[in-house]
């Protein structure tokens, strides 16, 4: 019996970037083995066992086979025959087909060390057609590297545009869909996630909604990007910038602007209206996929209310209470805080605009700040009841709001 460490780990300590999971691979070993040395057992499609002291996730070397469509098409093989190279040869990508043992020494057959180095995602076999979550795998990692200077081999676009005309990708279920996506929006660069599903053929098949934003033109005083497409691409690294590893941030930044897409022609590149128009794709983009109910509840507000966020200064103190009640951010502020850094990035994901600042964002937490200090006991004490207690409570908020925004003005 060998292990050896693989994948990820393997991957990024090559790339000097901190290793967060420890995967291994067991070669020439059977479950029984593993079970009389105290693993547990946890795999339930493959035996993948749990180490007694460690916790890490040990897998007997396995094989893997189509057998039908989609993600979980496939038969498995694994015993003691199976080799080192076999169990790498069915991985996705060369630059995670990388196996170390325990002394340091590499296993690498498929020359993942050589993409790495050449800053190359490229499959490891033509057995990459056969799992279409691969796709969004690599449009994933796309996101992950390519602040690194990664871009995907042109064989494996190839292979991907392929699997999209296939078909292959219809398959997909709702749940991995979004489980990626959601990774997605948490890296460094999102953007390239879109670019290289776009690419593919990909994202006007899992994401219709999105992909209809590319080619819409915008007012170029306001958009200097002009193309909206662009322009989600450069609000979402905005909202990587300004919120790292927030997908809650980051998905609220790709939905903001899907009104867009429906536009009439006659009224480009003028979008009057977009706020509205928006939620309504919105709330089929989030049923499709099954998206949380938090993160399509707030993604919704950002689409709705981002034209307001920008115009808070200017806003009227009563209106400004609405929109904090709205995001229940009274009761909630880290609501707003998301909120914000969301409306931020729209504000910034503009050509030329990335370093805007966004006082809005400040006005907004002090006017949340002053509204949640009027304290119902002081209208109780009184001796308001009922219905009464909240409009008188309404009406100091609102007087709260109104002189912050006058001290604002004198200062």
């Amino acid at each position: 019996m060998q292990t050896y460490l693989v994948g990820g780990a393997v991957r990024d300590k090559l790339l000097d970037r901190p290793v967060v999971d420890h995967d291994h691979v067991v070669v020439g070993a059977l479950p029984e083995e593993l079970l009389a040395l105290g693993y547990k057992p946890v795999g339930k499609d493959f035996p993948v066992f749990l180490h007694p002291q460690s916790g890490e996730e040990y897998a007997l070397a396995r094989t893997e086979r189509k057998s039908g469509h989609g993600y979980h098409g496939f038969v498995f093989q694994a015993d003691a025959t199976v080799t080192l190279e076999q169990d790498l040869a069915r991985r996705d990508l060369t630059i995670n087909a990388i196996a170390q043992d325990e002394h340091g020494a590499l296993t690498d057959p498929y020359h993942g060390v050589r993409d790495i180095e050449a800053r190359v995602l490229r499959h490891v076999s033509p057995a990459f057609v056969e799992d279409p979550v691969r796709v969004l795998r690599v449009a994933r990692f796309a996101a992950r590297f390519a602040p690194l200077g990664f871009t995907v081999a042109p064989e494996t676009m190839a292979l991907m545009q392929q699997m999209v005309r296939d078909g292959e990708v219809d398959h997909l279920v709702p749940e991995r869909v979004w489980a990626e996506t959601r990774k997605a929006l948490g890296e460094p660069q999102p953007s390239a996630f879109l670019r290289v599903l776009r690419e593919a053929g990909a994202l006007r098949v899992l994401f219709p909604e999105i992909d209809a934003l590319y080619g819409v033109p915008q007012r170029a005083e306001f958009h200097p990007e002009i193309d909206t497409g662009v322009h989600m691409e450069m609000v979402l690294d905005a909202a990587a910038k300004l919120a790292p590893g927030d997908d809650l941030v980051g998905f609220c930044a790709l939905m903001h602007d899907l009104g867009k897409a429906l536009t009439p022609a006659d009224e480009l590149p003028r979008h009057v209206d977009h706020e509205h128009r928006g939620v309504a794709p919105l709330r089929a983009l989030c049923a499709r996929l099954k998206v949380p109910a938090e993160h399509a509840a707030l993604a919704e507000l950002v689409c709705h209310e981002h034209l307001n966020a920008h115009r808070a200064l200017e806003l009227r103190p009563a209106t400004v209470l609405k929109l904090l009640s709205g995001l229940d951010a009274l009761r909630r502020p880290a609501r707003l805080d998301a909120f914000l850094l969301a409306c931020e990035a729209d504000k910034r994901g503009r050509l030329g605009h990335e370093s805007d600042d966004y006082p809005q964002a400040t006005y907004l937490h002090e006017a949340r700040a002053t509204a949640a200090a009027v304290n119902a006991a002081d209208f109780v004490a009184r001796g308001l009841t009922g219905p009464a207690i909240g409009k008188a409570m309404e009406a100091a908020r609102i007087d709260a709001i109104g002189a912050l925004k006058s001290n604002r003005r004198r200062s």
